[in-house]
């Protein structure tokens, strides 16, 4: 056997122990390193780090930043990690103007908040106020004006509040391009058809229709409108069919009826 391939007992020994040494001291710089990790994320979430610091909101426009933050409950204060999302959520559904909202954290300490409120559709008047009514039907009493921006609407006569409800609806289907064109709705029934209204528009036409279907209907109006003479005058006549009534085809009364009046 040739001598220089064995190695003695006495060699290996000091080998092997600095071996076992190596292996545990990495093994404590690991639970070390595990331990000095979780004492971090204590001191994070028990210090104002962990503090809220931007909340963003979007998408509010009847809801003030004051009015959305108190729904929140939210403040600089609030740990971002002790949020429930879902009891923010449910808190701003509560709100009539609010259709949809969506709360996000935003590492490190964002948190935001986007809201979708239900879109208003027109003004309803009393006495010298108007209230922007939105498309569930209910009327912003707390947004009152003196004037209206013209971005909808005004609704009138509208005594009946199924009838109300029922054409604000229709006009929340309506495309924004033809909700602007129309300046007033009024509710006109007839003993036979209390769904009767007739529309004011921006160009000087009159639209009588029915709140029934309406929003379906009143899309043929734009096609109607840029087939007549620039300046028309009259009324546009939308129901099964659709037909124009000019004013200027109005035949004046005999000579002998007007003797008579």
């Amino acid at each position: 056997m040739n001598k220089k391939n064995v190695v003695s007992i006495e060699d290996r020994i000091p080998k092997l122990k600095q071996a076992r040494k190596k292996k545990a001291n990495r093994r404590l710089i690991f639970y070390l390193s595990i331990f000095f990790f979780l004492l971090a994320i204590i001191v994070y979430l028990q210090s104002p780090l962990s503090h809220i610091k931007t909340i963003s909101l979007n998408g509010n426009v009847f809801l003030t930043d004051d009015e959305a933050l108190e729904i929140s409950g939210l403040s600089t204060k609030t740990n971002i990690w002790t949020i429930s999302t879902g009891e923010i959520e449910e808190a701003f559904q509560k709100k009539p103007v609010v259709e949809s909202v969506k709360v996000k954290r935003k590492l490190p300490w964002t948190v935001e908040i986007s809201i979708a409120e239900y879109k208003r559709v027109g003004y309803i008047r009393e006495k010298d106020r108007y209230y922007p009514i939105i498309e569930n039907g209910t009327v912003l009493t707390n947004h009152a004006g003196k004037t209206i921006s013209g971005d909808a609407p005004l609704i009138l006569d509208f005594t009946e509040e199924a009838y109300l409800n029922r054409m604000t609806e229709e006009l929340s289907k309506l495309p924004k391009g033809i909700l602007n064109m129309i300046s007033e709705v009024y509710w006109a029934p007839e003993e036979k058809n209390k769904n009767k209204i007739k529309l004011y528009m921006n160009d000087g036409l009159i639209v009588s229709s029915t709140v029934r279907d309406f929003a379906e209907k009143m899309k043929i109006y734009p096609s109607i409108a840029a087939q007549l003479e620039p300046g028309s005058k009259g009324i546009v006549h939308i129901g099964v069919g659709a037909y124009f009534e000019d004013f200027n085809d109005v035949q004046p009364p005999k000579e002998e009826d007007a003797e008579e009046e």
